[in-house]
């Protein structure tokens, strides 16, 4: 398990001309820190194999509570992108039985889920 850490980079200011909106640098900041690899703030997200997929999540869960899972084979990475301390645990039954672990915010982790088929979301 590792600590993910975003990179910032520079927002960009668009002008807009005629009916077009404007968007500020401060709204251009806001929508990428609530970003990361594809998954937006508050979210858990899962990516096929033991990388980001492209920044394209497969899977994302956004409501605590338990979530079955169907046909999730091999390895998959578990990013926790959740706030407020929200942990996220995988588990071998269905409904949130059987759980394993807690993975904390902020933190993915690569993940054999073959005998996974539920995971819960909690504050």
């Amino acid at each position: 398990m590792r600590k993910f850490k975003a990179m910032r980079t520079a927002a960009a200011l668009v002008l807009a001309v005629g009916t077009m909106t404007t968007v500020t640098a401060t709204q251009a900041q806001a929508a990428e820190a609530a970003a990361v690899h594809g998954c937006n703030s508050g979210y858990v997200c899962l990516y096929p194999g033991a990388g980001w997929n492209n920044d394209r999540p497969t899977h994302t869960y956004y409501t605590y509570g338990a979530h079955n899972l169907r046909n999730m084979y091999g390895t998959y990475r578990i990013f926790n992108n959740q706030t407020g301390g929200a942990t996220v645990r995988t588990c071998t039954g269905s409904n949130g039985t059987g759980c394993q672990g807690y993975l904390p915010a902020g933190y993915y982790i690569d993940k054999d889920m073959t005998p996974i088929n539920s995971i819960t979301l909690q504050p």
